[in-house]
């Protein structure tokens, strides 16, 4: 059975769960999921799980992305990008270094109002079913992080920006907000994913490039290691009783390891590894009594090989 993540170049005018569903079909499993959803306009990386990593969303979804977004001024939207009611503000479109400005403003972060067409939950009903039927409520601001972000290009009325941003951001938000900041309003007009974490857009396969390699009998050829989705944790080497201990829910010590170290700083997620290189099990560091030795504590099993 697979086990592991295929970097998926998402068309335009498909749902992430259109891609997932479809996928199922030409991988021939059942056991497949995303990390990161995107909007059925949007393009670009999408971040498939199958098997065992399907485990890994939670994980995933907390990683920042990289986006290229179209923005367009002197209007604005419903939905606040080009496919809702858009409506002409009238207003007068800043000079180019203007807008310039505005945007770099952004970088560093700031409180984001999530959109009525959302997934966000009020009172566990989801925003766009409120907005589906007219209902606008209100939501909560939330701190979003905006790592980098820049102008591509401006001609005078809509231009390209690239934004590297925290989980939770909503780029069609931070276009609006620009607008609002203008003066002269704005919609997003166009959006495609560069990268979520370590996986990038020129490492991605279309629908196309995956059948051909399914009808050859070559998927496991391009499926990433479940190994890949961890690489930014701490990494620590078990020894064959560490990883009977960690397999079964036990804490970790140090007499455990073979390689690695316990993060001081408690708390911290780490990446177990079996002797056979395989992930293992996902931990969080912490000491055995107050004061006492350092020790992982289980929070998730990965591992697909051979258990002692």
């Amino acid at each position: 059975m697979l086990n592991g993540v295929i970097v998926f170049n998402k068309p335009r005018d498909f749902t992430s769960h259109d891609v997932v569903a479809k996928l199922r079909g030409i991988l021939k499993t059942r056991k497949i999921g995303h990390a990161g959803t995107l909007d059925p306009m949007a393009e670009g990386v999408l971040v498939i799980l199958i098997g065992a990593a399907t485990k890994s969303s939670d994980y995933l979804l907390t990683s920042k992305k990289t986006y290229r977004a179209g923005i367009k001024l002197g209007c604005v939207s419903d939905t606040l990008d080009i496919w809702g009611e858009v409506q002409e503000t009238g207003a007068a479109i800043p000079d180019p270094e203007t807008v310039k400005a505005a945007i770099l403003s952004f970088e560093g972060g700031y409180d984001q109002l999530p959109p009525m067409y959302s997934a966000v939950q009020k009172d566990g009903v989801r925003l766009y079913d409120l907005a589906r039927q007219g209902i606008e409520v209100e939501r909560e601001s939330r701190r979003v992080g905006i790592e980098d972000i820049h102008l591509l290009g401006f001609d005078g009325q809509r231009g390209d920006f690239e934004v590297t941003c925290s989980k939770g951001t909503f780029v069609r938000t931070l276009c609006h907000d620009i607008g609002q900041k203008l003066g002269c309003g704005a919609v997003m007009d166009s959006l495609v994913r560069l990268s979520s974490g370590d996986f990038t857009l020129d490492q991605a396969l279309g629908f196309d490039e995956l059948t051909a390699l399914a009808a050859e009998g070559r998927v496991a050829e391009i499926v990433r290691p479940m190994e890949d989705i961890f690489a930014f944790l701490p990494a620590v080497h078990l020894n064959e009783e560490g990883l009977r201990r960690a397999l079964n829910g036990a804490y970790v010590g140090l007499e455990h390891i073979a390689s690695g170290e316990i993060p001081a700083e408690q708390d911290t997620l780490c990446a177990l590894y079996a002797p056979d290189g395989k992930i293992a099990v996902l931990s969080r560091s912490g000491r055995l009594a107050v004061g006492g030795a350092p020790a992982l504590f289980y929070e998730k099993t990965f591992y697909t090989g051979d258990r002692p």
